[in-house]
């Protein structure tokens, strides 16, 4: 067995299988992150409430924040052991590769990802789990929440250059997305032609969904609200 996670196989495996982990994450976050465009930011301010207090959501954050360290170390590890033995790609396996200019640079793409990432955790997540954030009152008093809607919309009103960065960021986590998706199902099997052009078109919608999706929310900051 440690030999197969030994090898370049085993290791492609391994950094399939957390970038799967991690994309139904992307999924979960879009969709709470998209309350923000719904009423008054009621609905945000309560789901955010739910997520930061629920123990058990409390520790799926700590393992997605290990799994992000762990897909961003692993991808560094092969990248590095890819360009010393040959000039391949993170998940290139046989005739079926796909060729493209994301495949081509998935490790380029995932360093600006984190580097946005960082980012978003000091002027989002720390603020709100560290910070001072103000809190509001629904149900006649009886629910009381951090106000994150608040501190989530006046951050995208007022600085019109952090937009640009998450609008660029989000163009970028599609290319990697469009790559990252169908290579991680062909590293765990799905590899005939049949599933590789379905897996293709699974891909794209995938990683167009998720950029339009975080897209959309400096967007609605920034010209409509």
């Amino acid at each position: 067995m440690n030999g197969i996670f030994n090898s370049s196989l085993g290791r492609k495996l391994i950094l399939s299988i957390s970038g799967l982990f991690l994309m139904i994450f992307l999924l979960v976050h879009l969709g709470t992150n998209l309350l923000l465009l719904v009423g008054d930011g009621e609905l945000y301010n309560e789901a955010a409430h739910f997520l930061s207090t629920t123990p058990l959501l409390k520790a799926v954050e700590i393992m997605l924040a290990l799994g992000f360290i762990f897909h961003i170390i692993y991808a560094t590890i092969i990248t590095l052991k890819n360009r010393k033995a040959r000039p391949v790609g993170y998940a290139k396996s046989g005739t079926n590769e796909l060729t493209s200019w994301a495949s081509k640079n998935m490790y380029i793409l995932g360093f600006t990802i984190l580097a946005f990432l960082v980012l978003h955790l000091i002027n989002f997540f720390l603020k709100l789990r560290f910070g001072e954030v103000p809190t509001i009152s629904y149900d006649n008093g009886i629910t009381q929440v951090l106000n994150s809607y608040e501190l989530v919309s006046e951050f995208f009103v007022a600085y019109w250059w952090y937009n640009l960065i998450y609008i660029a960021s989000a163009i970028l986590l599609g290319l990697h997305l469009s790559h990252g998706f169908w290579s991680a199902f062909h590293t765990i099997g799905l590899n005939n032609i049949k599933w590789i052009e379905r897996l293709q078109v699974a891909s794209y919608i995938y990683a167009a969904v998720i950029a339009a999706g975080f897209t959309i929310i400096p967007l609605y900051f920034w010209f409509i609200h």
